[in-house]
């Protein structure tokens, strides 16, 4: 197994740095005052191949892999998991629709998607809960040459940000009666719900989605009817998943470059704190926590690009890593001791960041059944 990343690969990594830092950076402040996503950067992600990194060439991406997209969620989660938060979604959409879409449907909707014009969303949890997918309530009714569509998703990202919605409801009974649909923002019915104020991730903007006798065409059914479970779990394991892990990912970065700097930075008994055992504890306990999230988090990376089935393992790099964020900007925070919780220290930024990132893509608790169930099937 070749652990080295290829020319190619470090040459995003370099591209997409230095574009967090002269882009986002400035923006970090307003992002989180507003909670606003600075859509005018859409343009420049679309000019880079940050939004399109998985989207075929054919339809106006660049079709790097999932490798290649972790390393972009990280990197942009290294300055602000705000935006790899976002961005991770935008993918989970331009994924569904590479994945399940027509060829009429893909050349509409991705290349705008690719290029900035406008975010994805994937809109499944509703007020009732998100992990529960087969209980939603949003329901669609075929009617002539429409859909009608009735309900309400909530803790949607991208929701107030985007024009393009792939949308989960019920055409029928139980699991297999849900399906999928390509809904646009400006169709009769469709609205927006209100904003939610998150303590992290402020960037990233969440919010509802309402559909009140909300017109869509035939030809917007994505897939087939009864295709929605498939695409909605497809679609948090292959993308929503290892997503939140980059973002994760990005935060550890961030946490372990900031508590170094301010140990090597600050004074206490004549000497850095860095030099002091319990110092380098923490630091150790965060660097761990980094490399092995990044192994974890990479592995499905791979695997991806393989075509690989890895549902327990991206929600083994999901869930440790995310837990890992939180984890370690806590200690950030202990190494900078009362500077810890001012707001101009970026480590309690960090875990309020990190906070957001365990229940969002799928809690926990849902991964640790899956790891659960392929542990029992290891042993017969």
């Amino acid at each position: 197994m070749d652990f080295k990343l290829s020319e190619r690969e470090e040459l995003l990594r370099k591209t997409v740095r230095e574009f967090a830092e002269r882009e986002i950076a400035p923006r970090m402040e307003a992002m989180e005052e507003t909670g606003e996503f600075p859509v005018d950067l859409l343009k420049k992600m679309g000019e880079i191949g940050i939004l399109g990194v998985i989207t075929p060439p054919e339809y106006g991406g660049v079709g790097l892999g999932n490798l290649a997209r972790i390393i972009i969620l990280e990197e942009l989660g290294r300055v602000c998991p705000a935006i790899p938060m976002a961005l991770q979604v935008h993918h989970m959409a331009t994924h569904a629709l590479s994945a399940f879409a027509n060829e009429e449907q893909k050349r509409k909707y991705l290349p705008p998607l690719a290029k900035g014009e406008t975010m994805g969303v994937v809109a499944v949890t509703e007020p009732s809960g998100g992990s529960d997918v087969a209980g939603m309530k949003t329901s669609a009714r075929l009617e002539g040459d429409r859909y009608i569509l009735n309900g309400r998703k909530c803790f949607i990202t991208n929701a107030h940000a985007s024009d393009i919605w792939v949308v989960i409801a019920r055409t029928g009974e139980g699991g297999k009666g849900l399906s999928a649909f390509i809904v646009e923002r400006g169709f009769p019915g469709a609205k927006l719900g209100r904003k939610e104020n998150k303590v992290g991730l402020r960037g990233a903007i969440t919010g509802e989605l309402v559909f009140q006798n909300c017109e869509v065409p035939k030809a917007n059914l994505l897939g087939h009817e009864g295709d929605g479970m498939n695409i909605a779990i497809r679609n948090i394991v292959e993308t929503g998943r290892p997503g939140m892990a980059s973002v994760a990912l990005g935060i550890l970065n961030a946490v372990l470059e900031q508590a170094v700097k301010f140990a090597n930075e600050r004074i206490l008994y004549g000497k850095p704190i860095s030099s002091l055992q319990m110092i380098q504890s923490h630091l150790a306990d965060i660097y761990a926590d980094l490399e092995i999230s990044r192994l974890l988090v990479y592995r499905v990376g791979w695997m991806r690009d393989q075509n690989i089935r890895c549902d327990a393992e991206s929600a083994l790099a999901k869930q440790f890593s995310c837990e890992a964020a939180a984890r370690s900007a806590r200690k950030a925070i202990e190494i900078h001791g009362s500077y810890g919780i001012l707001r101009e220290y970026p480590v309690q930024r960090l875990l309020r960041d990190a906070l957001v990132t365990i229940p969002a893509g799928g809690t926990a608790e849902v991964a640790r059944l899956v790891m659960a169930r392929q542990a029992l099937s290891l042993v017969k």
